[in-house]
């Protein structure tokens, strides 16, 4: 019976914390752009974009990504048969690269915080592709229950990720000839 509630909180706090890296990056993104303005847009932007993320990343992305790993870790202890299972052992590690992830921006957070801008507004655009392409899957891993599976899921957002990625550059082509 505990388990079921361990996993409830789980998802619930699996889909807070994406939430939070999503956005927070999205914030790194609209504050490195407003490096670009003059000074005193630029201020008045990047001291609200300060105030965001610091809301957003200590309030909601770092709860989530605790209470989610808590929750693991007493799914796991009501349930020590699934670390037998291979899929498992995949998804843990799509787990541990979302915390580097997490804490990687972290690191950003922190420099963005203390005035310093070091990453473009396009190299952090990618940075966001990292956790969606993380959570692909990583869901892909736990619905097919497969150690493999999941890279097919993997494979079918790249190439959609390309081809859309082709498209814009395509039509952005030819809408300024």
């Amino acid at each position: 019976m505990y388990f079921l509630y361990a996993k409830a909180i789980h998802v619930i706090f699996v889909v807070s914390w994406f939430a939070g890296l999503l956005y927070i990056v999205r914030l790194f993104i609209y504050h490195a752009e407003a490096q670009k303005k003059p000074e005193q847009e630029r201020v008045i932007l990047q001291t609200q974009y300060k105030i965001m993320e610091k809301r957003l990343w200590y309030i909601i992305t770092w709860p989530s990504a605790i209470i989610t790993g808590v929750s693991a870790i007493l799914m796991l202890s009501q349930n020590p048969e699934l670390l037998k299972m291979p899929w498992l052992h995949v998804k843990l590690g799509f787990v541990g690269l979302l915390y580097l992830y997490h804490f990687k921006c972290h690191i950003i957070f922190k420099q963005l915080q203390n005035d310093v801008v070091k990453s473009t507004a396009l190299k952090l655009r990618v940075w966001n592709e990292v956790a969606t392409i993380l959570l692909f899957s990583i869901v892909f891993t736990v619905v097919l229950k497969s150690a493999i599976d999941w890279v097919y899921g993997v494979i079918g957002l790249l190439v959609l990720s390309f081809t859309l990625m082709f498209a814009i550059k395509a039509y952005k082509k030819a809408r300024n000839k």
